[in-house]
């Protein structure tokens, strides 16, 4: 999988209000939330467990790849999921490095890594 994870102790709920104030630490806000559970109750009529998906972004380094390339914006905002796994929690998030290799171009790399970086960090608050 092409994702940063950590598995937690904590309940669904109280993660969902956590990941959110764990990126803003790292310069990330959250642009889109998305509750797959509700949604897919809603268009298809099926049950599923508590599980998110949350657009993150960070203004900055979003603005500087967009400058080097528009191109950049398919991989724009990082998502972060968020699902109930037992009594806990798990937290994902999309790993740049490997999501930028779809671009085939290397300028991307060093922000790639800082932008891994800066999500790993908000990951390892949790």
């Amino acid at each position: 999988m092409n994702a940063l994870k950590k598995t937690l102790s904590i309940p669904y709920d109280v993660a969902l209000q956590k990941v959110p104030e764990a990126l803003k630490t790292e310069g990330f806000g959250v642009l889109t939330s998305i509750d797959m559970k509700d949604t897919l109750k809603k268009k298809i009529d099926v049950d599923f467990r508590r599980y998110s998906i949350l657009g993150a972004c960070n203004p900055k380094l979003a603005f500087q790849a967009l400058g080097t390339s528009l191109d950049v914006g398919t991989l724009l905002p990082c998502n972060v999921i968020v699902y109930e796994e037992g009594s806990g929690s798990v937290v994902q998030a999309v790993d740049p490095l490997r999501s930028v290799g779809a671009l085939d171009d290397a300028r991307f790399h060093e922000l790639a890594k800082e932008v891994r970086a800066k999500l790993e960090r908000a990951l390892a608050q949790l």
